[in-house]
């Protein structure tokens, strides 16, 4: 059983306090030899590469065992649990509502100077690939939150892949999840098979513009590797929360919302930083009470040894400021006054504030989106949303006069330069003057 224990964050050695900052950051070197041949391979074979790597699942697999069929989905509907596609039609509505609230004027524009109109357009990229995590498991609710905001943005044509199992099936889940959400088209491919195909485009599978979706290492080095073919969203990691509280939290919501990040995966993170000595004992406690009887035990276990930490804090003053530095995936604060703090935050990917908002509301169904920067990147990401799939151009109108307000301007700079016919393309157009 791992030793969790009441840590203060000023004592902790400096290799100690590096790790958890550093938690499960991302590094795909490692796995980047055995991506790049297999990029290469479906550059060059397309879907008999998908082929060869898919018949693990059926050993007399076609081209039509790649693509999910409207018989599928229409089946998916009939076996699944009702409950589960009511929560799923909630959680859509409540994301598709948010993501709405997302968009921006079409276009606008401003009179820079006199007879100087400069502006900025919004159009949906044409084709996004939206990659949904699956195989042994299924992650419904990864299909609603990368397709739902393409579909937002208006997005013509959206291309879901998620791996498939045992017969090349896909669960009913995430079949209904991807109908619902309104997927143009589904393929039974994963891995770096899947954002190959997507990226390079095969007989079946259609080129993309943008590739958006968590998934495993190899899936992140694909994504890396093809970036610039294609535009892709930031680089996923494992999940992290850090847990922000003071003596008004309540020990075993704060228990249960630390443990609730680390059955995700060995790789997860949760860092509880408070200002109260006998909460922190209080927490500990109870986890360590809960853990022999928890379901996925082995893989909590193995989280909190890696990269989870209780932390003891003098003040909000110096939570806040390990919080802006750590820059978490989801960030919680359970204070007396958690809106008070919420200006001070410089750097996480999602926020819950106050005891009746744990993160798992935001992974299924507040609107918000679960798709979010790890690792640190909350420090130069956002998480996902309407703005990943829409392209910005702007657009300028000058009169004659305008032009000539700022001919000797761009001139000079042209010349200085040494862009001479720069220059010119503006002086071009005074020369009989």
């Amino acid at each position: 059983m791992p030793d969790l224990q009441v840590e203060l964050l000023t004592e902790l050695a400096p290799e100690r306090r590096q790790a958890i900052l550093s938690r499960s950051q991302v590094d795909v070197s490692a796995v980047l030899e055995v991506v790049a041949p297999i990029l290469s391979a479906l550059r060059a074979d397309g879907d008999a590469e998908s082929l060869r790597q898919h018949q693990q699942f059926k050993a007399d697999i076609t081209l039509a065992d790649l693509v999910a069929t409207p018989e599928e989905i229409e089946a998916a509907y009939r076996v699944l649990d009702p409950q589960v596609i009511a929560a799923l039609k909630t959680a859509a509505a409540n994301i598709e509502k948010f993501h709405r609230a997302q968009l921006d004027r079409e276009m606008w524009a401003m009179e820079v100077q006199p007879g100087i109109l400069a502006g900025r357009l919004s159009r949906p990229i044409d084709r996004v690939g939206c990659y949904i995590p699956g195989g042994l498991a299924a992650y419904p609710s990864s299909a609603l939150m990368n397709i739902i905001p393409a579909k937002v943005a208006g997005v013509a044509e959206i291309v879901a892949a998620t791996p498939p199992g045992p017969g090349m099936a896909v669960n009913p889940a995430t079949l209904v999840a991807a109908h619902l959400a309104g997927a143009s088209q589904l393929f039974k491919i994963g891995g770096p098979w899947a954002i190959g195909s997507l990226a390079y485009g095969t007989k079946t599978v259609p080129r993309v513009d943008k590739i958006v979706g968590p998934g495993n290492k190899y899936v992140t080095a694909a994504k890396l590797l093809v970036f610039g073919q294609v535009d892709i969203d930031s680089p996923a990691g494992p999940s992290e929360a850090l847990i922000l509280a003071d003596d008004t939290a309540t020990a075993r919501f704060v228990a249960v919302d630390f443990l609730s990040q680390v059955e995700h995966d060995p790789e997860a993170a949760a860092v509880l930083v408070t200002t109260d000595a006998e909460l922190a004992r209080a927490v500990v406690a109870i986890i360590t009470q809960e853990l022999p009887h928890l379901p996925r035990r082995e893989i909590i276990e193995a989280a909190l040894t890696k990269y989870s930490a209780v932390l003891l804090v003098s003040s909000l003053d110096e939570a806040l400021e390990f919080a802006n530095l750590y820059a978490p995936e989801h960030l919680q604060i359970l204070t007396r006054d958690p809106f008070a703090l919420l200006p001070r935050i410089k750097h996480a990917g999602s926020i819950f504030l106050g005891p009746y908002a744990p993160v798992p509301v935001g992974d299924y169904a507040s609107g918000t989106n679960h798709v979010l920067p790890t690792g640190g990147c909350a420090r130069m990401f956002s998480g996902l949303s309407v703005d990943d799939f829409i392209k910005k151009p702007t657009f300028q109108h000058f009169t004659r006069e305008a032009l000539r307000s700022l001919k000797d301007t761009v001139i000079t700079l042209a010349e200085h330069e040494g862009l001479h016919l720069h220059a010119r393309a503006v002086a071009e157009r005074f020369r009989d003057a």
